[in-house]
C-alpha cells in the first residue's frame, strides 16, 4: 500500500474523496461510495468525517506538483 491519500482529478462525484480512498486501499470508488451512503442510515458523524476529508486530502496535481513528479 504504498499509494498516497490524495483526492484523483479523474473519478470524482463530488469532491474526490471517496474515489481517493478507493485507489487507496485498492477498492472501486462505487464500492466506497456504497458503504458512506449505508453508513448514513447509522447514527454518526460521517458527513462530518467526509467534510474533514474533503479539506484534508490533497488534490492529485497539487500533490504531483509538490512533490515534483
Amino acid at each position: 500500500m504504498s499509494r498516497k491519500l490524495v483526492r484523483p482529478r479523474e473519478g470524482r462525484m463530488i469532491a474526490g474523496v471517496c474515489a481517493g480512498l478507493g485507489r487507496r486501499f485498492g477498492m472501486s470508488a462505487g464500492m466506497v461510495r456504497l458503504l458512506f451512503l449505508l453508513s448514513l442510515l447509522l447514527p454518526g458523524t460521517q458527513v462530518i468525517v467526509y467534510l474533514i476529508l474533503w479539506v484534508l486530502m490533497p488534490n492529485e496535481d497539487r500533490y504531483l506538483a509538490s512533490t515534483g513528479r
